[in-house]
């Protein structure tokens, strides 16, 4: 009996081990910050949306494809937008629909990261 809940109990820690990485976030705070920094101008006083901007959105659109990476992302982008003076909330919704972007989810500063799918 010892050995079968051993042998289970090795079963479950391995499953657990190997699915691990896929539970977590791939992508990091400092990856979503370099990839919305060209756009920091736009969101402060809007006008044309730099090309380096855009290239950056949709890189992060492409790296935020699994649903930790959008929470870490959304994470990122609300602890930014409230640390970088100046942003108008405005430009920031807007900016996806400037660049050809879907999201799959609306930024605003009040979002809730966690509801994110």
């Amino acid at each position: 009996m010892a050995v079968t809940i051993m042998k289970v109990l090795c079963v479950v820690v391995s499953c657990m081990v190997v699915s691990a990485p896929y539970a977590e976030a791939a992508l990091t705070c400092g990856q979503v910050v370099s990839k919305m920094l060209p756009c920091l101008g736009y969101l402060r006083t809007g006008g044309a949306v730099p090309p380096a901007c855009c290239m950056g959105l949709k890189s992060l659109n492409s790296a935020t494809q699994a649903v930790p990476d959008r929470k870490t992302a959304c994470g990122c982008l609300k602890t930014a937008s409230s640390s970088y003076a100046g942003i108008n909330p405005n430009n920031a919704v807007g900016l996806p629909g400037k660049c050809g972007v879907n999201l799959s989810f609306k930024f605003s500063p009040n979002i809730d990261c966690s509801k994110i799918h």
